[in-house]
């Protein structure tokens, strides 16, 4: 693993939230494509979601610039560099996209990609993301609540947990053609943390489709998770009875557990994750327990000890 370094993104560069939300007001009202042809890219924010439904999900912080969000990202199967997906995830076909819902469900089913995406209102949520590295980031995404797409296949009471498994294609993936992780990347929920309702089966950020690099065409976002359980470009999604084995757990057992929750108080073995850098920023800031969740989902794991099951 790469040592960290961050990015040197000025704080002059972070979109103000009241500023991007103005530039969605104002290409809504301008007047039509000739119009939008005439602006400069800087000013389109709305993408081609159009109006979004409003979300009760939003953090009141300055969002992280579009070029920090799209082009240091973790996505091994294009590299283990921060800035190789950018770089070589452009090749990635999105359609023709499926996400299959299999296993301990009474509906097993086979969603196209476009029908997710006609399935429920998009929101844009305003969420924190937590690498476990110890930077973390403020992102506009785009989708709605995994328990949409979940219950239309029906969960059996036997399902207990919810595997995620992302693409194996190394023509397109060549990340994949390394063996530093056993592929293809899965990874997975308890089956009350895929149905929380912060659980975002995302598509966008900032007003856009998802781009190759962020994890295109769908993709998983927990915020109040370290980031690598949040699994990228999904095929399939298996609901079990037993916790599968996540990706990060069978390469390093002793580094990454089943739960990952952003918790100051259990260190990663090789540092400390106390405090974390906010790109853009220089100084360091106190991690907040659940990454900022708590009121929502420290119910989940009342009964737990959080230094075991880490």
């Amino acid at each position: 693993m790469k040592p960290y370094k961050t990015p040197a993104i000025p704080a002059s560069e972070i979109t103000p939230k009241t500023l991007f939300y103005a530039r969605r007001k104002f290409m809504r009202n301008a007047g039509g494509a000739a119009l939008t042809a005439l602006l400069p890219q800087s000013l389109w924010a709305a993408g081609p979601f159009g109006d979004l439904k409003k979300s009760p999900y939003a953090v009141e912080e300055e969002l992280t610039p579009r070029k920090a969000i799209t082009s240091y990202n973790n996505f091994y199967e294009f590299g283990t560099g921060k800035e190789d997906p950018a770089a070589n995830a452009g090749v990635l076909k999105t359609r023709p996209w499926t996400v299959s819902v299999e296993g301990e469900v009474n509906k097993p089913k086979v969603f196209d990609i476009d029908d997710i995406l006609k399935m429920a209102p998009l929101e844009e949520r305003i969420y924190r993301l937590r690498c476990v590295e110890a930077w973390s980031m403020v992102v506009p995404w785009l989708g709605f609540s995994l328990a949409e797409l979940l219950k239309r296949a029906e969960p059996t009471g036997n399902a207990k947990y919810v595997e995620f498994v992302s693409l194996y294609d190394p023509a397109q993936m060549p990340g994949q053609k390394s063996a530093v992780l056993d592929w293809p990347y899965r990874e997975g929920l308890r089956i009350d943390e895929a149905m929380h309702p912060l659980t975002l089966l995302t598509l966008g950020l900032y007003g856009d489709v998802l781009p190759n690099q962020n994890g295109a065409p769908v993709r998983i976002v927990m915020p109040w998770k370290y980031g690598f359980k949040s699994a990228k470009s999904i095929v399939g999604i298996r609901l079990l009875e037993k916790q599968p084995t996540t990706s990060w757990m069978k390469a390093g057992p002793n580094e990454y557990g089943f739960y990952a929750n952003v918790n100051p108080d259990v260190d990663h073995p090789r540092w400390s994750q106390t405090k974390e850098r906010r790109i853009g920023e220089f100084l360091k800031r106190k991690t907040l327990m659940f990454n900022g969740y708590a009121d929502e989902v420290a119910p989940l794991y009342a009964s737990m000890d959080l230094q075991k099951y880490f």
